[in-house]
Formats: structure tokens, C-alpha cells, sequence
């Protein structure tokens, strides 16, 4: 007698999560399977090296085929909101026309998805970084942007009690070890647990198999083979986890689209030295960003940033000697990055291994608005008397978006506008690989409006009690 459910939910991020609050409060008889394990604020990592090999796919290092773009995803119970900066921004009319146009669907407007906006972040702690929150890296920031005539706004975070004038905010990137941050983890999530939620972590999925009147899920749970069963199943593994679940699973043969149209925002992190300490790893890690439509209409924006030591190395085109003179002045370092909104495609693919292949060209529009970001850095920086300026050799993403676009037609797009998979009625996706275009915007809170709207769509057909009940069910039945 196995277990049936109304909702199996795969992934436990910024779409998993949402989902799972609405479902199970409901009352739908939900469980999540999550590849990563689970912490809290007292068992998070310590060091920067622990954080990357535990809490994220590839210990951070996933890639491009040819290694031209490195990927950050969470693998870790709450996904990539544990490992975020929880910057949560509305899209604006450009971003939200440039979907109308590609799909049709007239939701996809200020007005279609206000309330859905509205009911996210009234159930978050938003948090605007006030001026007396920044450390040294924001004020060279928004000096050399007024320096030089350019617009700039204070970022939202998600976040309650961060007191980041008095601690190393750096860490947040590795899981908040106050319970501030808004990730998944203190607030949908707990919030659907607290429902009923049942959760697996270190369960990775195989393969999903649709049927007329149910879903089974196969996975690896700490190493042994399981099946899993329900109505529907929600893939919310992430861009890239939930394309890669679909391909292995053989939908590509009925949906062309799958795996097409990838984007990354590619950003580019540029580094200042300077003669006084500027301590870029204290207080608020992120606190401004470009406000500037010369920026948005010409395709990238600038954020304040940093990252750890280890992340540095990485970033600095150097060896030997050379590179310890520049790693002991670390706190000499201002930082900023340029991210840009793509428009080169990319592909993902699985080998016959079911290993991802992605291919991400960086060319063409795309490295023109990248370079386009870098010399504007140049010249703020130049601007502040920088003694040298460094830009990193390689590109990373920490937004991975398309692959199983949104849209009318099961040739051109992988789900209908009520988020289901074209042709499997009983298959959801509404995380970032959804996406139909790049935003150049952060995602976060856009997949969990879209969340909250794909909810309410499983919702209409299951109605507002739970219908579950125990089922003898045969694989692949």
C-alpha cells in the first residue's frame, strides 16, 4: 500500500516553496522532494569553502560546455533563496511587454500581476538598505555615479533584523545565520510544513512518468531507488534541474521547445584598487543599483558587490607571487558587476548519462552590453582615482531562466498559460524556466507572483478541500 498524493512538488525554492504554502493550506496532500539537504540558521556552514561544497550543485562550479560561464544554484532545502541576496524587485514595462509580445498572455502586464505581487510581498519582510547601512564599496558607488551624472536607487531585500553595520554580511551567501533573510526556509516553506507538507531531502529525481489519472516519480533517496505517487507533479527543480528532469524524462520528443532559449543574465565583476582600506566584505553586501534608462535601454546594469577571498582568487586573471601581492590587499578592494539582460539563446541538453549540456554563447549584443557595462565601470572608477582596474576573465550566472518557456503553442513554448506542460495535463512548471526572455531584473519575486497564480490554477480543478485518499497504485500504471 503505498502512499498517494494530490501534489508531488520537486524543489524546494522560490517556486517549490510558494507552491507548497497554497496547496497544502488548502488542504492538498503535498510532498516535496528536494536533491540537497537541510539546514538551519545554527547548522548553515561556517567558512566560504564549506558553503560552496555544500550548499550549492557542482560545489558552485557547474558550467557552460566549453566552461565560458559558470553557474550558482542551491542545492540545499529552501534552494537558491538560501543562497541568494534576496533582492526582490517588480519587473518593469520592459520586461513585462517583452513577454506579452512573445507569448500572448495578456497577464503578463503591471495590472496582471499586481495582486500577485501584493500577496508575495505581504507575506515577506521587505527591507530598502538605508544610507547609514552602507559600507564603504556603496558610497564609492554612488560618488562615482553622481560624479559622473548617472541615476542610482537603493536595492530591497528581503530581510527582517540583519544589523549589518555591526556584522559581516558576507556570510548571508552561505545561509542567513539569523533567520532574517526571507528565504523559503522561514517563510513559505515553514508555513506549508506547519500545514502538512511532508518533505524528503537528499532525494534526487530520475525520471518522471505521466499517466492519464496519476504521475510517478522516481528518484534516488540517500542512495536507494524509490517511487513515488500522485495526481500531479509540480517541477520546480530550478532552469536548470527541472530541464534537465524533463530530458531525461523523454518529453523532448513531443515538446521541440524543450531545452531551448536559455539565458543567464552573464555577469561580468570588475575590481578597483584603492590606497585606503575599503573593507567591500563588512556591513551590507549589496546596497544600490543603477537607476539609470541610458543602462536599461542599452541592456546591463551595475550593483555594488563583493565576494569572499576564495571567490577573488578566482576573479583575479593572475598566478604566483603576483596574485598573494594583490590577495593581501583584499580589503583594498572595491567591487562592482556588471549584469547584463540577454538576448543570445543557449541550449541544454543531457548526455547519455543524463549529465547536463549547456551551451551559452557570449557574443554578438550580448558582449557588446557586457563590454558596454565594463567601460562604464572603468570610468567611475577612474573617476575615484583608482589605482588599478581588474575585470574578471570568465562570466558567471546566478539567474538561469528558460528552457521550458510559457506560452500558446506546444511547438514554440513547453507550457500553457494555466502552467501546464502542453499535452501532460497532470505536469506543472512555473519556476524561472518558464521564462520566455531574459528580464535583465532580478527573478526571485517573479516566480514566486507566478507561483502564487500557477497555485490558484491547481487549485480550480482541486477544489478547496482535499480530496487524497490512501490508493493501491502500480508503477507506471
Amino acid at each position: 500500500m503505498a502512499t498517494f498524493y494530490d501534489f508531488i512538488i520537486i524543489g524546494s525554492g522560490a517556486s517549490g516553496g510558494v507552491m507548497a504554502n497554497y496547496l497544502t493550506k488548502a488542504g492538498a496532500r503535498c510532498l516535496m522532494l528536494e536533491a540537497g539537504k537541510a539546514y538551519n540558521a545554527k547548522t548553515f556552514p561556517r567558512n566560504e569553502l564549506y558553503s560552496n561544497s555544500h550548499l550549492f550543485w557542482g560545489g558552485g562550479m557547474d558550467s557552460t560546455a566549453n566552461a565560458n560561464l559558470l553557474f550558482l544554484r542551491g542545492k540545499v532545502l529552501g534552494g537558491g533563496t538560501i543562497v541568494n541576496q534576496a533582492l526582490l524587485d517588480r519587473f518593469d514595462d520592459i520586461a513585462l511587454d517583452d513577454w506579452r509580445d512573445k507569448t500572448g498572455i495578456e497577464t503578463f502586464s503591471q495590472s496582471g500581476m499586481d495582486r500577485h505581487y501584493n500577496e508575495i510581498e505581504n507575506n515577506l519582510a521587505l527591507h530598502k538598505i538605508e544610507r547609514d547601512e552602507w559600507n564603504k564599496n556603496a558610497e564609492l558607488y554612488a560618488q562615482g555615479f553622481d560624479n559622473l551624472g548617472y541615476r542610482w536607487a537603493p536595492l530591497r531585500r528581503g530581510q527582517s533584523s540583519c544589523d549589518v553595520k555591526n556584522n559581516d554580511c558576507m556570510a548571508c551567501l552561505g545561509g542567513c545565520r539569523r533567520d532574517s533573510k526571507q528565504s523559503m526556509l522561514i517563510t513559505y516553506l515553514k508555513k506549508a510544513q506547519a500545514q502538512g507538507l511532508e518533505v524528503k531531502t537528499q532525494t534526487e529525481v530520475s525520471e518522471i512518468v505521466h499517466g492519464k489519472h496519476q504521475v510517478v516519480v522516481n528518484a534516488v533517496e540517500n542512495g536507494r531507488p524509490i517511487s513515488v505517487y500522485g495526481r500531479k507533479c509540480i517541477v520546480a527543480a530550478g532552469t536548470l534541474g527541472t530541464n534537465r528532469i524533463m530530458l531525461r524524462s523523454g518529453f523532448k520528443k513531443r515538446l521541440p521547445a524543450l531545452g531551448e532559449n536559455f539565458f543567464g543574465h552573464p555577469q561580468w565583476m570588475n575590481l578597483a584598487m584603492f590606497n585606503e582600506p575599503i573593507d567591500a566584505h563588512k556591513g551590507a553586501l549589496q546596497a544600490v543599483k543603477s537607476d539609470d534608462m541610458r543602462f536599461r535601454e542599452a541592456g546591463f546594469k551595475l550593483e555594488n558587490v563583493f565576494v569572499g577571498p576564495i571567490g577573488v582568487t578566482m576573479l583575479i586573471p593572475s598566478h604566483g607571487l603576483q596574485h598573494q601581492n594583490y590577495m593581501e590587499k583584499y580589503r583594498y578592494m572595491a567591487s562592482m558587476e556588471v549584469c547584463i539582460r540577454d538576448v543570445e539563446a543557449g541550449t541544454i541538453r543531457v548526455n547519455n548519462k543524463g549529465r547536463l549540456v549547456i551551451k551559452k554563447p557570449i557574443k554578438g549584443e550580448d558582449l557588446k552590453r557586457g563590454m558596454a557595462g565594463v567601460k562604464v565601470v572603468r570610468e567611475i572608477y577612474e573617476n575615484l582615482n583608482a589605482k588599478e582596474f581588474i575585470t574578471s576573465n570568465f562570466n558567471f550566472s546566478l539567474h538561469q531562466m528558460g528552457g521550458c518557456a510559457i506560452g500558446q503553442s506546444a511547438s514554440k513554448s513547453v507550457v500553457n498559460e494555466g502552467f501546464q506542460v502542453h499535452g501532460f495535463e497532470n505536469l506543472m512548471i512555473a519556476d524561472g524556466s518558464i521564462f520566455p526572455s531574459a528580464p535583465g531584473i532580478n527573478p526571485s519575486l517573479t516566480i514566486m507572483a507566478n507561483s502564487h497564480r500557477a497555485s490558484e490554477m491547481a487549485l480550480k480543478e482541486f477544489g478547496e478541500r482535499s480530496t487524497t485518499q490512501e490508493a493501491k497504485v502500480v508503477a507506471h500504471g
